[in-house]
């Protein structure tokens, strides 16, 4: 079913929610603000610090991404999950313990 209202994601032209998705978790700093706000909201300023060298005109374009996608929202303790971004989060975080399996897995396989 294509996701209305948003682009269609680069290099499809279906419009199909894992597409549009996958598109925007690949987009520059996309995972890292995400990632950085798994634990718990953040204002402007602090995503800033914790992001490193990230452009405050690159952070307000994600910002705006994710909320417009309604994975993001602003309220009085910053930037945090809505509640489908938190579901999203989790399955990052799923991705984390695997990728560390994974990364285990490589490293004794290379010594």
């Amino acid at each position: 079913m294509p996701v209305k209202n948003i682009d269609k994601a680069r290099g499809s032209d279906t419009g199909r929610p894992i597409m549009v998705l996958l598109d925007m978790l690949g987009k520059r700093w996309t995972l890292r603000i995400m990632w950085e706000l798994r634990d718990h909201p953040l204002t402007f300023r602090d995503l800033q610090k914790q992001c490193g060298d990230i452009s405050p005109t690159t952070l307000n374009n994600r910002l705006r991404e994710l909320r417009d996608l309604q994975i993001l929202d602003h309220g009085s303790g910053g930037y945090g999950y809505t509640a489908l971004g938190a579901e999203l989060g989790t399955q990052m975080t799923i991705l984390d313990i695997w990728s560390n399996k994974w990364a285990k897995n490589l490293a004794k396989d290379q010594a």
